[in-house]
């Protein structure tokens, strides 16, 4: 029977153009997993082929809260395009790498990644996420769509010190715990996350988590 779910689909920016590869597939798997301590995720991230990886989750808000955690984690010189796709899905068979699914859910997030790409090239060359869904719940998916744009903006603009913070105050660390992982003072971190936006990104964060609640 199909289920209603939110599948994600990833490719890497440039891979072409990466120095070592193989680091930031790992990078990225690591990114994913650090995600999933903090964020419920259905079906674990999983590599397919060339430089493409799926995920999926019960959640439109929790793909989109999973994908900035891992945008934040990756190193200098990785990044990621992020196409979601809600929708219904149903597993199809057992590939060498992973399941097989089917279903508008994949449908979907495909249309979502291509579009992303044509964004980038374009107009929005800081695009790096989209959701496509029902489209009789279209008020909702355009909302959801317009924290992205505006949040994938806002990492693009940070350096990797505001990345790390903004990670760690998504995923519950304090501003103590912080500034003795970074060296600084407290007083430092806060300024740091007030001038790079990111406490405004986590602002954000919070209010979409308690939206979809």
């Amino acid at each position: 029977m199909a289920e209603t779910r939110v599948a994600l689909l990833v490719d890497i920016v440039d891979s072409r153009a990466l120095a070592d590869r193989a680091h930031a597939q790992s990078a990225i798997l690591d990114a994913f997993q650090a995600a999933a301590r903090d964020i419920p995720v259905a079906v674990p991230l999983w590599a397919t082929v060339g430089d493409e990886f799926q995920a999926v989750f019960a959640a439109a808000a929790d793909a989109a809260r999973a994908t900035a955690l891992v945008r934040l984690a990756l190193p200098p010189k990785v990044d990621c395009r992020f196409g979601l796709g809600e929708g219904d899905m149903r597993e199809v068979g057992e590939g060498d790498r992973g399941p097989i699914y089917d279903g508008s859910a994949w449908w979907r997030a495909r249309e979502a990644l291509e579009k992303v790409e044509r964004d980038q090239g374009r107009a929005a060359p800081y695009a790096r996420s989209w959701l496509v869904g029902d489209p009789a719940d279209a008020a909702r998916v355009n909302a959801l769509n317009a924290h992205l744009l505006l949040r994938d903006h806002l990492i693009d603009t940070m350096s990797p010190r505001a990345r790390r913070l903004a990670a760690g105050t998504l995923s519950g660390a304090t501003q103590s715990e912080l500034a003795a992982a970074e060296r600084i003072s407290q007083s430092a971190v806060s300024q740091n996350l007030r001038r790079s936006g990111a406490a405004a990104l986590v602002a954000a964060d919070r209010a979409l988590t308690e939206g979809s609640s």
